[in-house]
């Protein structure tokens, strides 16, 4: 296995470019793990920490521009009032160690199903910058950036800029089950952002399909049903069948943690707890006006 260490992203490009089967690490969170049970050995390894770019962050035109070697840590500690629903969901993400080392980028490179960010990016409606040598670079819609397990729509000569996001327009809520309390793969998770101006909401299931995915019929209830002009509490009938929507929406399968049929009851267990804290937090921030 080949150890590939660029000098600068112009170089880490030219690099992928010309060995697109070299697999980018940045924290090396989800590789060490891989490497040290012996689940995957890639024919060389790109190095991406001598690209000090990737490590910043910025506003630009109303919408933060997050590296994609931003450490979860940063974006708890630096990002967490702007982008609620992101913060909950790399709080999440397993110890202290990993917080520190671990970056959205890779969660997205590794596109697993159970990454704990997806659902809170699929709920933010980011925009996944990438780009190679040849052709510069691009911006993919969330919604377009899983194609399967494991799999995204990167081409193999591109790498992950960087992470586009507008700060929240209202409550965010992220929320995930697992066989304990901290440090676990999500058994199943769930994020819903709510826009208030515009009168709709957008939601992102992980762990419960084939790839991170949304829940539209649900998304498209709540626009209908929520009283976003003269807002009250919700009713028992809202929440249920907000519940049952997201459930019917998830697509998941029996594995070593847990069965289908208990994902779907979490789901939309998570889906009715997190819509309820989202819109207290509207009600509070409304009546505060």
């Amino acid at each position: 296995m080949d150890f590939l260490r660029p000098t600068s992203w112009a170089d880490a490009l030219d690099i992928k470019a010309s060995r697109p089967d070299a697999t980018p690490i940045q924290g090396g969170t989800d590789m060490m793990v891989e490497l040290n049970f012996d689940k995957g050995r890639p024919s060389a390894l790109l190095d991406l920490n001598p690209c000090r770019e990737l490590f910043e962050y910025q506003e630009i035109d109303g919408k933060l521009r997050i590296g994609a070697g931003v450490p979860y840590v940063r974006i708890i500690n630096r990002l967490g009032d702007r982008l609620p629903g992101l913060a909950q969901a790399t709080r999440t993400v397993g110890s202290p160690q990993i917080r520190n080392r671990g970056t959205v980028g890779g969660n997205l490179g590794a596109a697993s199903p159970a990454g704990d960010t997806h659902p809170a990016l699929l709920a933010g409606d980011a925009v996944i910058e990438v780009e190679s040598a040849a052709r510069g670079s691009r911006m993919i819609p969330i919604d377009d950036f899983y194609v399967w397990v494991k799999k995204n729509a990167l081409e193999p000569d591109e790498l992950i800029r960087a992470i586009w996001l507008a700060p929240a327009a209202g409550p965010q809520y992220f929320s995930k089950v697992g066989t304990r309390n901290a440090m676990v793969i999500a058994v199943c998770s769930f994020a819903v952002a709510l826009y208030p101006d515009a009168g709709t909401a957008r939601t992102g299931i992980g762990s419960a399909g084939p790839t991170p995915l949304r829940a539209r019929p649900a998304e498209e209830f709540l626009a209908a049903q929520l009283p976003w002009q003269d807002p009250a509490p919700l009713t028992e009938p809202v929440l249920r069948e907000f519940g049952a929507l997201v459930s019917a929406a998830a697509a998941p399968i029996d594995d070593v943690r847990g069965t289908a049929d208990y994902r779907k009851h979490a789901l939309s267990v998570l889906a009715r707890r997190t819509l309820s804290w989202a819109w207290t937090d509207y009600l509070t921030e409304r009546k505060a006006a």
